[in-house]
């Protein structure tokens, strides 16, 4: 999965203006990127929410973040399953199958005002990008730290839910997290994706991220 999150980035833009100071609204600023003509979630943005049904298939939504958000250390947010995948080994490429993923995506300052006109693979491919990942899916313990089967020392997912239907209300603290994963300070937050992924197992997803806050 996270092969396919370096491709749909490679086009991010690096300008664009949230709805508010803190408040991350789900409208035309995000963009989805397909992996196959044949293959694509139905998503539902929403202002407040992002609705996600995903049959058998996989492709996330995307936006960037303007530079007054670079310096974001937490965030909060609910979300909700209705249908879920089952749980995967997400360490393992091609069955790493997960109702919502959340991405963080850090990069140096520096590289990102020297290359904004550039697409953001040669940031994701720079030894100092960092992508922090919060998943619902699989079977972990929460706050367990996972390995990228992808973006080896440059990725790192934190396990928040197992795989099955609910709600909750998360917040995190990514300065803290970040840390914790990678073992520095995190460096400019500048971008954010959200995905779902039931191509591997076949099965289908209905769910639903809303109140997206930046702090």
């Amino acid at each position: 999965m996270y092969r396919l999150i370096i491709t749909a980035l490679t086009c991010l833009p690096m300008l664009g203006t949230p709805a508010s100071a803190d408040s991350i609204l789900f409208d035309t600023t995000w963009s989805e990127q397909k992996f196959s003509l044949f293959s694509s979630n139905e998503y539902r943005l929403a202002g407040r929410s992002l609705d996600v049904e995903s049959d058998g298939t996989v492709s996330l939504m995307w936006r960037a973040l303007p530079q007054s958000e670079w310096d974001a250390r937490a965030a909060s947010w609910e979300w909700t399953v209705e249908q879920s995948v089952p749980a995967t080994d997400l360490e393992l490429k091609g069955y790493d199958d997960r109702n919502l993923s959340l991405y963080f995506l850090f990069l140096p300052e520096a590289e990102v005002v020297a290359a904004k006109d550039e697409g953001v693979r040669s940031y994701l491919e720079h030894p100092d990008a960092r992508v922090l990942t919060y998943v619902w899916g699989g079977a972990y313990k929460r706050g367990e730290i996972l390995e990228s089967p992808y973006l080896g020392p440059r990725g790192r997912a934190i396990a928040l839910r197992p795989s099955g239907i609910g709600s909750a209300r998360e917040m995190v603290d990514l300065l803290a997290d970040h840390k914790r994963a990678f073992g520095e300070t995190p460096l400019s937050l500048v971008g954010l994706a959200v995905s779902a992924d039931s191509d591997d197992t076949d099965t289908g997803i209905r769910a639903r991220l809303s109140n997206l806050v930046l702090k």
